[in-house]
């Protein structure tokens, strides 16, 4: 491709509003063009290296004997009413009817439609196993689109769906796709690491997030200092610490005026905040929910969520509701005689001595509080991690990061297929409920992770599997013919090895041509200049700063000798 020919509207000034350096750049770069929050068109240079993951992806699960198919965007709502889900997505999904008032909705997702076709063509269990998947354009309302394409209302994702016959069948394509994540990340030159996750709303029971470490990320990551345990704050889980057992105590009512905080606690009692619950009232969904953890420790709200069997709506209760269930002014709530529909009490808590809480009374205080004779409710690991807690697993430290999810990857089991009947005749001539697992990637996502790994000050560094092209030649001088002829030549033999090859033939200043070149992150870069008489180029990879004269003769192999290093095939 000729570059005075191309779309390619690069910018020398960051955007005010990109915060992170993969959404700088991929403006910066003529990659996106923003038309409203979260919402963004891809320009050729950006749907080039959107394509070369897709591209990445197909490969990969073609190894694994997947199939491609693809679903339509829009979505009856039929589908989502017989799974369950239709409510629970709430305000995130994009619904809309038809001229005839039927109910729609814009695909965040597709459990349902490859449930469907599946139980209408499937009938036997030698049908089965398959791995079907798309990778089409997914809608979501995000509340807070953020990070460019990190987090938008559309975007494309790489999903899909594994159907067996049994656990053991789900647990092989569940270990083929996590091989195949593996293999396709690495083609990209990302770093990341599987950590246990969450299942949210798509459901099952095992899930696996592939993350990549990001001083950005929205997501936190629990890492174990001294084995590979892994996984998002949202599932993690380290080992109770708790004071030694003491005598229990007789209840001691402390008037405390103007005492709310935990902090405020340690000051008044003089002790750590160790020696305190803290009790949390939140609703969900019409219901009232009160946690109890340690003073020194945060309420996992997804882990309470999940114990009432999820929620749409979460959140901190008002202050109405939190004065009706503790006859008391916030600050004040405490365990003990309060009536709620849920009561969850953190490991920690349960099985400390004589803990100090809320009196449920406005000003006051209880000390030497214990559970199972003053409170009950039920106790289960309700808490966040912190640095420096034990590893379940090896009793190492554990330490947290940010990073950003590319893939998420689910053991779904049974709950698509016995919502909506899809079956399938065993070899006794009994129905069964298919075993389905799931599994996703964002694509524009993927490309956003790479150049927050792979840059420097003056652009992207593309790897070379997935740049959007893999060479750029550049005239020096386009006035004068040996420069052009040149590199109009070496253009076309590059052309004919099946390289994919810029020529910058602008009229620019050659210190311009380099800036832009740097910025939108080519892996090679051949100058053709002075030294043309002699039957020399300048060579320069992207990823160094060296550059080195070679002849004309070499360049062939020189280029081939990066495909070849790379691991990427030519043409």
């Amino acid at each position: 491709m000729k570059m005075s020919k191309m779309f390619m509207p690069t910018l020398r000034e960051i955007p005010a509003d990109a915060e992170i350096t993969s959404h700088q750049l991929m403006l910066r770069a003529g990659m996106i063009k923003k038309m409203a929050s979260g919402v963004y068109n891809q320009l050729p240079m950006g749907l080039r290296v959107f394509n070369k993951v897709q591209q990445i992806i197909r490969e990969e699960l073609e190894k694994k004997g997947c199939q491609e198919i693809l679903c339509s965007g829009i979505i009856p709502a039929e589908l989502w009413k017989e799974s369950g889900r239709w409510d629970v997505m709430g305000a995130e999904m994009f619904r809309l009817k038809d001229r005839g008032e039927r109910d729609y909705c814009l695909g965040p997702t597709h459990e349902e439609v490859f449930t469907d076709i599946i139980r209408q063509e499937v009938t036997s269990y030698k049908q089965l196993p398959l791995n079907l998947y798309q990778i089409q354009v997914k809608y979501r309302d995000e509340r807070r689109p953020r990070f460019g394409v990190m987090r938008t209302k559309t975007f494309t994702m790489k999903d899909g769906y594994s159907f067996d016959i049994d656990q053991e069948g789900l647990d092989k394509s569940y270990q083929d796709m996590f091989e195949a994540y593996t293999n396709i990340f690495a083609r990209c030159q990302l770093e990341n690491s599987p950590v246990q996750a969450d299942s949210g709303a798509i459901g099952g029971s095992v899930s696996a997030e592939f993350m990549v470490k990001s001083e950005v990320g929205e997501d936190e990551i629990v890492f174990c200092s001294g084995c590979d345990y892994a996984a998002n704050m949202e599932k993690a889980e380290s080992v109770d610490t708790t004071l030694p057992k003491e005598e229990m105590g007789e209840l001691n009512p402390v008037h405390t005026p103007g005492v709310h905080t935990i902090g405020e606690l340690e000051e008044f009692f003089g002790c750590s905040a160790e020696r305190f619950a803290k009790t949390l009232i939140y609703e969900a969904d019409g219901k009232t929910v009160v946690v109890l953890v340690r003073g020194d420790r945060e309420v996992n709200e997804t882990k309470v969520a999940n114990a009432i069997g999820g929620a749409i709506e979460f959140e901190l209760a008002r202050e109405e509701v939190v004065r009706e269930l503790t006859n008391a002014e916030v600050g004040f709530a405490g365990p003990i005689g309060i009536k709620a529909d849920y009561i969850f009490i953190d490991r920690e808590v349960a099985e400390q001595s004589n803990v100090g809480v809320g009196g449920n009374k406005t000003d006051y205080h209880i000390q030497n509080v214990n559970f199972g004779r003053d409170f009950d409710g039920v106790v289960g690991d309700f808490r966040n991690v912190v640095v420096g807690d034990k590893c379940t697993k090896c009793g190492g430290d554990l330490e947290i990061a940010r990073g950003v999810e590319v893939g998420h990857i689910f053991k779904l089991g049974t709950k698509y297929s016995e919502a909506m009947g899809c079956t399938f005749i065993d070899n006794d001539g009994k129905s069964k409920p298919v075993v389905m697992g799931c599994y996703g990637i964002g694509v524009e996502r993927t490309a956003a992770a790479i150049i927050e790994q792979h840059h420097d000050e003056n652009g992207i560094v593309w790897p070379l599997a997935v740049a959007p092209y893999q060479v750029v030649i550049v005239p020096v001088n386009i006035k004068k013919e040996e420069h052009t002829k040149a590199a109009e030549n070496i253009y076309r033999e590059l052309q004919e090895m099946g390289v994919e090859v810029l020529l910058d033939d602008r009229d620019e200043r050659v210190g311009v041509k380099f800036k832009d070149n740097e910025l939108i992150g080519i892996p090679m870069r051949i100058t053709v200049g002075k030294d043309i008489t002699e039957g020399k180029v300048e060579f320069k990879l992207r990823n160094e700063a060296e550059k080195e004269l070679i002849g004309l003769e070499e360049i062939k192999a020189r280029i081939e000798a990066e495909f070849v290093k790379n691991n990427v095939k030519l043409g």
